[in-house]
């Protein structure tokens, strides 16, 4: 379907990619992965478009391909209204519409070879898209992704989550050759991920996906494709199977570079006893014996394997320090006199409908909060009216110092500045000391003078971050912040999160978070909040939307990777063999 060989690319400020050739064959699942900033979107993007790009190598498309597509941002037409199944047949209604305004056509055309050929191109779309039976296709999309009660439903009404399950599910019904998702689960509650896996999984034409949700990694997808430091690793298999392979590939590269390593010191050192004594005594054998074997040490320096292409490229995210209870009696003390850092009361919200009525909590020092609930319920609504300040229902305590990092941020002004002049505008200091600081976040120094708007969603995320964490809050408010993030990025804050000792609140739809890092949990349903602990909300996701085994499985796979790059750090090669062992054995549950 897809052929690349040897393409190389790249823009001002870095080179995205040297060489690399990978092939999406006709009916595969593919998943494109990698850290932030690597030239993921940018790549689909080539694939789409070829001609706006000037690049070496070669993108080849099958002659028959049809691509479909759908972005990771979703813009609603709110003038335009029609239910959900009008927003779903609109294409086909369309060119059912041209088809039969062409025949009329023919009745008085004088070019019929004109006219024929846009009939018969038109029958040709009609029949790849299975134009005749799009009615019972669109109730069967609906079915699959367990929204066939929306049919008749205004789109105007709908959540942001299932309008954007609604624009892959058109894309779907048009039925492409190659259909492109770019990071289709962002914003994605529970219950429309669990949709978007069904559809994925039910398409049975070709599609590439880029994605860094782990649920998804773990059940869509049969080939992999791996993008990192300008080079792209393909594999065929599930994701579990990719990440053993990585490791094993690992361990063995790792092992071969010290038996080399060992073999290049004996050979310096023999190459340094050889000159030694050839410059004591004049001998043509010993002077041979040398060139010998420093002939010898060159080829083994040439030849010597290139560092792993599975290194971990994880931010170093530490949120600002505040200070701790020093003992179990001032912890106790602590406990008696807790401060309330943020309260609401009776706070109400509404639109075209009532979406949140009566909602009463209190957030008190050194808690993490996590707020949780189905796309469209006014999480985002009651983040921004505490943000904005001045509403009667909604207090935070005065000495508090707060920050905050918004799923918005890249609409705003702001994101017109460059790196340089939002971290300059927030107090920080040189260019220097920015780019040092930044290089934590994985962020390069030519970052600085991009805009904030040119950069990747993940990117921009971690920009944030980096913000808040230089920012001495002991109040963090949080709106998604794992979104666009890679994998990696994601692990290291869920740990900078459970590791703050100051007062955290959070919207989030990423469970691994709201599971490794919450205290407890605010759930909002049918239009008001309840508190419930950690433990029951993790019981509710595994209830209700997935399966419990799979989840404990999965966090264990998480824990054993962590160990086994830790061990990778501490040379211990044994325990990692050992514990890539264990992690094929989860694999096989």
């Amino acid at each position: 379907m897809i052929k690349v060989e040897n393409l190389s690319y790249g823009v001002p400020a870095k080179e995205l990619y040297k060489d690399i050739s990978f092939t999406v064959e006709a009916g595969s699942h593919c998943v494109l992965i990698g850290s932030n900033g690597t030239g993921k979107s940018t790549l689909v993007d080539m694939i789409m478009d070829t001609e706006k790009y000037l690049y070496d190598g070669k993108i080849i498309k099958a002659p028959e391909c049809r691509m479909g597509y759908a972005s990771q941002f979703s813009v609603r037409d709110k003038n335009q209204e029609r239910t959900v199944f009008e927003f779903l047949a609109q294409r086909f209604v369309e060119n059912q519409a041209e088809i039969a305004a062409v025949c009329e056509e023919m009745a008085t055309a004088e070019d019929m070879d004109e006219v024929f050929g846009r009939y018969q191109a038109l029958l040709d779309l009609n029949e790849a898209m299975d134009g005749d039976n799009y009615e019972s296709n669109i109730h069967k999309q609906l079915f699959v992704a367990g929204m066939t009660d929306l049919a008749e439903t205004q789109v105007s009404q709908i959540s942001g989550g299932e309008y954007k399950i609604l624009q892959i599910m058109r894309e779907m019904l048009l039925a492409p050759n190659l259909l492109i998702l770019d990071e289709p689960d962002v914003f994605l509650d529970f219950g429309n991920l669990n949709s978007l896996c069904q559809l994925i999984n039910n398409y049975k034409g070709t599609i590439l996906v880029v994605t860094h949700n782990r649920y998804l990694l773990n059940h869509c997808f049969n080939k992999i494709l791996h993008l990192e430091d300008t080079d792209l690793q393909e594999f065929e298999g599930s994701y579990s199977q990719y990440r053993c392979a990585q490791l094993s590939e690992k361990l063995k590269l790792k092992l071969q570079n010290i038996e080399e390593q060992e073999e290049i010191a004996r050979t310096e050192e023999m190459v340094a006893i050889l000159r030694k004594r050839a410059t004591l005594m004049v001998n043509p054998v010993i002077g041979s014996a040398v060139n010998a074997k420093q002939s010898q040490l060159d080829r083994l320096i040439a030849r010597q394997i290139k560092a792993p292409f599975i290194e971990v490229r994880e931010p170093q995210i530490v949120l600002p320090e505040v200070e701790a209870a020093e003992d179990a009696a001032a912890e106790a003390a602590e406990e008696l006199s807790a401060k309330t850092i943020l309260s609401v009361d009776k706070y109400q919200v509404e639109f075209d409908k009532e979406l949140l009525q009566d909602v009463s909590f209190e957030v008190m020092e050194g808690e993490k909060v996590a707020i949780v609930g189905a796309n469209g319920t006014g999480k985002t609504t009651l983040i921004k009216d505490i943000l904005k300040g001045g509403h009667d229902a909604i207090h935070i305590a005065d000495d508090v110092k707060y920050a905050c990092l918004s799923q918005l941020q890249g609409e705003t002004s702001d994101a017109e500045k460059t790196v340089y002049q939002t971290m300059q505008d927030a107090g920080f200091g040189s260019r220097t000391s920015i780019a040092e600081y930044l290089a934590k976040y994985l962020l390069p120094a030519d970052v600085l003078d991009q805009k904030v708007c040119s950069l990747s969603g993940g990117e921009q995320n971690l920009l944030q971050i980096a913000m808040v964490a230089a920012s001495g809050a002991e109040f963090l408010i949080l709106d998604e912040p794992t979104s666009h993030l890679d994998i990696y990025a994601q692990m290291a804050l869920e740990r900078a999160i459970a590791e703050y000792k100051g007062t955290v609140l959070m919207v989030s739809h990423d469970f691994y978070l709201v599971a490794n890092s919450a205290d407890y949990v605010l759930l909002v349903e049918d239009n008001t909040v309840r508190r419930i602990r950690a433990r029951n909300f993790r019981k509710m996701v595994y209830d209700k939307y997935f399966d419990q085994k799979y989840l404990e499985i999965d966090r264990k796979k998480q824990q054993l990777e962590e160990d086994i790059m830790l061990a990778f750090k501490n040379e211990r090669y044994v325990t990692v063999d050992k514990l890539i062992g264990q992690l094929e054995e989860l694999n096989e549950k």
